[in-house]
């Protein structure tokens, strides 16, 4: 492990260097944007006990509704951790799975697919991935293997399809990949389900795949981040700003809350979100998500079956410009609270559940990926509420996180620069 000393300097020039207006997850133009916009480094000195985060907020004036509903403690004993390199050199990649042998098939954001060797060091093109949309916060996006992966290769993934006059939107298609003869391919690429209605823009694409454990499909998506059309949030005639849940054949489950009301899209779970890229099942098999706020106000989330999460009418932080978002308020009769938020943000991407021999302390915790704090976030639950929160600092920023079959964490890092470029780390425990 590096020294404390340096790694703050790290942290310290990372945030002088780092805070451009390139981490946005933003309305508006770069020139509206602030330098803190997307929150802070965290203060790597900080004690146990104390919250990691002790920057000021973006909107003092705003109160949690609950205690621990923000800036939670950091646990009695902090986690030490030691980092490897698995692989570099990659493009700019969005998303990672294991597959039962331990490959790991990762999306890289300008479409490309890979299967990459259990050591990183053979890498494998998928060919007859679709066309996607790249521009700014698009491209190839989400992946996740199928419930019966192992007998038949079922793969599902997310992407920004272009719609042409009609603009893009996030879809999720299915595929069965094959491995043979040091090649891979998919076959059979179908197109399961479209976001609509489609928009000309390059914001808010979401997206996180989760199956749950009987073979249903959540799918959460963003409200393509433009004033006014990110309101459609709020429309359920609108696949804005939504979780979907669906079969594995893309039909839609018949008990869905939303499914035979008049003017509503029946494969809606529940509304009101901002820009989903964190999703994973909790310890008792429920869906939690975490999803991009404004300047503050990342929120984690246990989406239930038609509720409302209150996006773009409460939300926590304020504008990327400083104003009030619609009204400046944080609560409304018919609209739930986050489970926990953040303001500064994290910039939440990427999100697992721990189980493995690893990490004992973490049993059950929720791993964050964290592109503007860039390290791991963790987030120790107790029942539906968040407990304490422990920051682990990665130098890098974080687009995915997963639990390897080894119990190791690896942690997809980006650089943006150029053409963009990523590592794979494996970060274990420290003796």
């Amino acid at each position: 492990m590096r020294s404390s000393s340096r790694l703050l300097a790290v942290l310290l020039a990372s945030t002088l260097l780092g805070a451009a207006p390139a981490l946005a997850q933003a309305e508006g133009s770069e020139a509206d944007r602030l330098s803190h916009v997307d929150g802070n480094l965290p203060d790597a000195g900080n004690a146990a006990g104390q919250p990691a985060e002790t920057a000021e907020a973006n909107a003092p004036q705003q109160k949690p509704a609950f205690e621990n509903q923000t800036r939670a403690p950091q646990p009695a004993e902090l986690a030490k951790v030691e980092t490897a390199t698995i692989a570099e050199g990659l493009p700019h990649l969005w998303a990672m799975e294991f597959l039962p042998d331990g490959r790991m098939l990762v999306t890289a954001k300008k479409g490309q697919m890979m299967v990459l060797s259990a050591d990183g060091q053979t890498r494998t093109d998928v060919s007859g991935v679709p066309e996607v949309d790249a521009r700014e916060q698009g491209g190839l996006l989400d992946v996740a293997l199928g419930p019966n992966y192992a007998t038949d290769g079922m793969i599902y993934f997310t992407f920004s399809e272009p719609r042409g006059a009609e603009g893009n939107g996030t879809a999720l298609a299915s595929a069965k990949l094959t491995l043979a003869d040091g090649s891979a391919k998919l076959e059979d690429v179908k197109v399961l389900f479209q976001q609509r209605p489609s928009y000309e823009g390059n914001k808010h694409f979401g997206s996180r795949i989760v199956f749950d454990n009987e073979g249903k499909l959540f799918l959460g998506v963003g409200e393509r981040s433009d004033d006014p059309i990110r309101n459609q949030a709020q429309e359920l005639n609108s696949g804005l700003g939504k979780v979907f849940r669906i079969n594995a054949d893309g039909s839609i489950p018949q008990d869905n809350p939303f499914v035979g009301r008049e003017n509503a899209q029946g494969a809606i779970w529940s509304y009101g979100h901002r820009n989903i890229q964190s999703a994973t099942l909790g310890p008792d098999g429920r869906l939690w998500t975490i999803e991009h706020g404004p300047r503050g106000g990342d929120e984690l989330n246990r989406p239930e079956a038609g509720k409302n999460y209150g996006w773009p009418v409460i939300t926590y932080g304020i504008e990327y410009g400083g104003s009030e978002v619609n009204e400046g308020i944080t609560a409304k009769d018919g609209m739930e609270q986050p489970v926990y938020y953040w303001d500064p943000v994290i910039g939440p991407s990427g999100l697992a559940l721990y189980k493995g021999d690893e990490f004992p302390g973490w049993q059950n915790a929720l791993i964050i990926g964290g592109l503007v704090t860039q390290g791991l976030v963790v987030v120790h639950l107790d029942g539906d509420k968040v407990k304490t929160e422990e920051r682990v600092p990665m130098e890098a920023r974080v687009r995915d996180v997963k639990v390897g079959p080894d119990g190791a964490i690896y942690a997809v890092t980006e650089n943006r620069e150029g053409a963009g470029s990523s590592t794979i780390l494996r970060v274990t425990a420290a003796d």
